[in-house]
């Protein structure tokens, strides 16, 4: 169920765990409920000993160095925070305050839904790079490589020259059949954030251009 008025709106989870296709998945709160103070999302896993959230910190160029509160408010989940491991039954709220701290879930009982909400300590809240590119990760998953690409636009305009975004766009000219723009956006964004370089070498998009001698020469 997904209600929203002008006044408020309405998203229920649980019903969102039982529609979905896939396992794990992602609940976009900020974009459904139009939430514009802070950050919100909640992630679910489907099935015990499975990845509920991805390895992650908020301190490369697709974060914008947030605070992240985790809230667990169905089934129970396995948290590892800065190496710490934390067990997270129903009701558990985790709050990781330091934005380079490694953070991770895997859910310890079927059906585990976590809430996350995230913002920068003392000021008013902005979308992330990754943020900022809004529709993109929907467009992909849906093979629209064009409308995703014209989300990466969108993120560009709050984040001129941001080394995720022009990855993203390196990744989508490719899959675009674009080569020279592909490599002018990786060319750009690897020099900002050389793990890119790794990330680029096993990316799946960029397997048109595998045995480009410019594309192994940006990413060895």
């Amino acid at each position: 169920m997904a209600a929203t008025q002008a006044t408020y709106g309405v998203v229920s989870l649980g019903e969102r765990l039982a529609e979905a296709e896939d396992d794990r998945g992602f609940v976009r709160l900020r974009e459904d409920l139009d939430v514009g103070a802070f950050g919100v999302g909640a992630t679910y896993q489907r099935k015990a000993g499975e990845v509920l959230v991805q390895e992650h910190d908020e301190a490369g160029p697709g974060a914008d160095r947030h605070e992240e509160l985790f809230v667990v408010v169905q089934g129970s989940a396995t948290f590892t925070v800065d190496g710490d491991d934390v067990e997270a039954p129903q009701g558990t709220a985790i709050f990781v305050r330091d934005p380079d701290a490694k953070r991770k879930a895997v859910a310890t009982e079927d059906g585990t839904i976590v809430l996350a909400v995230g913002g920068r300590r003392g000021e008013a809240y902005r979308l992330s790079p990754a943020m900022s590119a809004y529709g993109f990760f929907r467009a992909y998953q849906a093979g629209n490589y064009a409308e995703a690409l014209a989300a990466c636009g969108r993120g560009l305009e709050s984040y001129p020259g941001n080394a995720y975004l022009l990855f993203n766009v390196a990744c989508m000219q490719a899959l675009l059949g674009d080569s020279e723009a592909a490599l002018t956006a990786l060319a750009e964004s690897v020099v900002q954030w050389e793990p890119y370089k790794e990330l680029a070498q096993n990316d799946d998009d960029f397997a048109g251009l595998r045995e480009d001698p410019r594309f192994v020469e940006l990413v060895s």
